[in-house]
């Protein structure tokens, strides 16, 4: 009797939640054993503790272009983009109430914007994902403006966004801004252009449970917390798990280059090749973009469907927003963008992702697809 052999597993969804970097699992190790205990106590482990999370406030803050003491670890990402937009408005509450942002941010941020009793002022994006920069600054320099929240780049579609120029906009209104690198910290530089900062260890393989806030000393803020020794991540984090974020950050800016070349090159394999797949829209700047990330969109499927199908052949994808995925709903990016919402997938390549990986997923895509669409009765359209 002959056994067929099936090929391991592709994973090729890991935008928020990439494979551990080995030298982040290595340095969350270490910190179960040196930083277990509460950092805030005065004994000998509370002060091991506390020199881990200073080291990985400093090491954090040494990628940031920042000072130790304006970052801050989180318990997650949405949990600093929260922060972010509660701490800023409130700090700004006399100034007004409307928070600007992109039609593209984070479900997270965009919630936030609109939460309790702030004004939020949306502005739109063109068919690539990118927001208009000088209606952002109109926006921005209207009276009543508390703060305004544009992210570095698109996780769903990787196009990047004018954030130098808004930002240049708004520190001319006086208006602080804050940025949502989550989806580019670790893979692409960012720069200094940021008021305000909210990263996601997560994404660049370090332990979960755990994100980054940085805020510039200049930036008016209120805790929007009760009072706590930790005003802006009350009851502290997880040693450990800081610890992982900032080691894995330092290993992946190691070679940053590197691996945005090589991930680039596979990203473009993916872009053409999927082109020639009938009825297929691949969406986000091709150019300007993160270099790990593409989507692309199917007429006639179902994308809960495809990415089913896609998954009995070994492969892991993603489908719509990263961050409302889960409620199967439409994708609020894409159709911001004005382009096909329904029967899309969402690849996010991790340091590990291989050539074969890649050419796994082509050759298994249209067949996928074909199958899909016979299921819905559309061949041949």
């Amino acid at each position: 009797m002959t056994h067929t052999t099936r090929p391991p597993r592709v994973r090729l969804d890991n935008g928020g939640r990439a494979p551990w970097h080995p030298l982040a699992r290595q340095a969350f190790e270490q910190a179960l054993d040196d930083g277990w205990a509460d950092s805030r106590r005065l004994h000998a482990e509370g002060r091991r503790a506390a020199a881990l999370l200073d080291g990985a406030r400093e090491a954090v803050a040494g990628a940031l272009g920042a000072r130790t003491q304006e970052v801050t670890f989180t318990p997650s990402h949405t949990a600093s983009l929260h922060t972010a937009v509660a701490a800023l408005a409130a700090g700004r509450r006399r100034t007004g109430t409307r928070v600007v942002v992109g039609a593209v941010e984070r479900a997270a941020l965009l919630h936030a914007a609109e939460h309790g009793g702030l004004e939020r002022a949306t502005v739109g994006v063109d068919a690539t994902g990118r927001v208009d920069a000088g209606a952002m600054a109109d926006a921005v320099a209207r009276p009543g403006v508390a703060l305004a929240a544009l992210q570095h780049a698109n996780g769903e579609v990787g196009t990047r966004q004018p954030v130098e120029a808004v930002h240049d906009a708004a520190r001319a209104a006086g208006v602080p801004l804050l940025v949502d690198a989550g989806a580019s910290l670790g893979h692409a530089p960012v720069g200094p252009a940021w008021d305000a900062l909210a990263a996601d260890p997560g994404d660049w393989g370090a332990a979960p449970g755990v994100g980054v806030l940085a805020l510039r000393s200049r930036v008016r803020r209120r805790s929007p917390f009760p009072e706590d020794p930790d005003p802006l991540s009350p009851g502290g984090v997880s040693v450990p798990a800081a610890f992982s974020a900032a080691v894995g950050l330092q290993a992946v800016l190691g070679d940053l280059d590197a691996e945005d070349r090589r991930r680039r090159a596979l990203v473009d394999r993916v872009r053409a090749q999927v082109a020639t797949i009938p009825d297929v829209e691949v969406v986000g700047d091709p150019d300007d973009r993160l270099p790990h990330v593409v989507t692309f969109s199917f007429l006639y499927v179902d994308g809960e469907a495809l990415l089913t199908e896609l998954d009995r052949e070994g492969v892991a994808v993603g489908s719509g927003s990263a961050c409302t995925s889960s409620a199967l709903e439409p994708s609020h990016v894409l159709a911001a963008m004005g382009v096909l919402t329904h029967g899309n997938v969402r690849v996010a390549l991790d340091r590990s992702t291989t050539t074969d990986d890649v050419e796994r997923l082509l050759a298994v895509l249209p067949g996928a697809v074909a199958r899909v669409r016979a299921t819905l009765g559309v061949e041949g359209l």
